[in-house]
Order: C-alpha cells, then sequence, then structure tokens
C-alpha cells in the first residue's frame, strides 16, 4: 500500500462539487483522490492510505454510511469526514456513531472545510509527519518556523514566513494574487489590492538577494510561482 502526507480521498457523487473540492485542496498542497460512487470508494481506500477520507452521505449505489462501516471492519483507520446536506441531529448522530469523525453541513465554508481536514489530520495514523520543505537549495522548517538558503538563515516575519510556506507547498506551479489572499490571508476581496505585491516583493529581497538564482518569478497577469532552477 502507498501512503503521503497530506492525502486524501474525496467521495463526493456530484461532478462540479467534487471539481471544486479537489480544485480547493490541491492548491492548499494536498493530494486528491476522486471517488464518484461507495463501489470506487471502496476501491480506493483499500489500495491506498490516506490521511483523511472525506465522504458524502447520499451516493448513488452504496450510502455513505454503508461504506464508512464497510471500510472501518476492514481496519481502515483513517479519519473520516462526512459532508452531507443532511444537518439535523439525528443526522449527525448516526453519522458519527457509524465511524465519522466529523460531520460539515452543506453548504459550507472552505476556511471551515480545511480547519477541520487538518484538525482531523493531525490524529491520523496515516499522516506522514512532514517537517522541512524543500526548493532547490531553500529549506523550510516548519516546527521551527525558519527558512534558509545554503545554510543560512533567511529573517521572515510571520506572514512572511506563511506566504513562503504556501509558495513552497505549491512549488512549480503558478498561483494567482486572490489564491494568496484566500489562503495566507483568509481575505475574500478584489485582488488588485497591491498588499500581495508588497509582501512578495519583500520576501523576494530576503530569498533571492545574492543568490546564484532567483526562486521567487512573477508570471505577469497571473500571479507567482517558487520553482528551482532547472
Amino acid at each position: 500500500m502507498t501512503g503521503g502526507y497530506r492525502r486524501v480521498l474525496v467521495v463526493e457523487d456530484d461532478p462540479e462539487t467534487a471539481g471544486q473540492l479537489e480544485e480547493q485542496l490541491t492548491t492548499s498542497g494536498y493530494e486528491v483522490d476522486l471517488a464518484c460512487n461507495g463501489a470506487e470508494a471502496l476501491s480506493h481506500a483499500a489500495s491506498c492510505d490516506y490521511a483523511v477520507i472525506t465522504i458524502d452521505r447520499m451516493l448513488p449505489d452504496i450510502d455513505g454510511i454503508a461504506v464508512m462501516r464497510h471500510l472501518r471492519d476492514g481496519g481502515v483507520a483513517a479519519p473520516f469526514l462526512i459532508i452531507s446536506a443532511l444537518g439535523e441531529v439525528d443526522d449527525k448522530v448516526r453519522g458519527l456513531r457509524a465511524g465519522g469523525d466529523d460531520y460539515l453541513v452543506k453548504p459550507f465554508s472552505y476556511v471551515e472545510l480545511l480547519a477541520r481536514l487538518e484538525a482531523l489530520g493531525r490524529r491520523s495514523d496515516t499522516v506522514v509527519k512532514e517537517t522541512i520543505l524543500r526548493v532547490g537549495d531553500l529549506a523550510i522548517d516548519l516546527i521551527a518556523r525558519t527558512a534558509s538558503r545554503r545554510g543560512k538563515e533567511i529573517l521572515l516575519l510571520p506572514r512572511e514566513f506563511q506566504l513562503l510556506e504556501y509558495l513552497a507547498r505549491n512549488a512549480g506551479r503558478v498561483v494567482s494574487r486572490a489564491m494568496l489572499l484566500q489562503h495566507v490571508w483568509d481575505l475574500h476581496f478584489d485582488p488588485s489590492t497591491n498588499i500581495i505585491d508588497v509582501y512578495v516583493g519583500r520576501l523576494r529581497r530576503k530569498v533571492d538577494d545574492q543568490q546564484t538564482y532567483p526562486l521567487i518569478h512573477t508570471v505577469r497577469g497571473i500571479g507567482y510561482c517558487l520553482r528551482a532552477a532547472g
């Protein structure tokens, strides 16, 4: 069986909702597998270890609760986050008693979903604890909350560290200003604000000045990308 840090199985039969969840979680640094029904969920969970499994109660073939019970009986230990439009107290109690670890009612905010996933992931036995992010000669220590290039420490303010961490988790991918506002500042307003440019400018001076090659790249009209040389 294969496993990995922050790997999530999303069990959701609605293609639009599944696509949105996949996009949002991927941009937050998760590896995402999708299952559109109970049979696919059973197959995925039997062949891979997941940090968390999100599951819809109402699936087209096998009820989400039945899927959870089957996986629990089969020894799957990953935490389950039930996502459902069924929001009555009795619905929540039934889901939690069937093996669910948390319950989120549709519609929900992405920020709340991410917070619940992170909380469940910290309790998961299948999470491989990642403490260092590396991009080229840049090393980010997630425990000490420090960064360095070629062994030389880079002094960062807390928000600068958050920004660098997010860019590193998405290394090689272009992230937009709107994505940075949402995931680093938890804000949802006009992405034309210059707060992103100001902070990226500060970060670039600290990370790239007097280095052999730059790591932080501007993609004109879109956003930024952190990538190693080569």
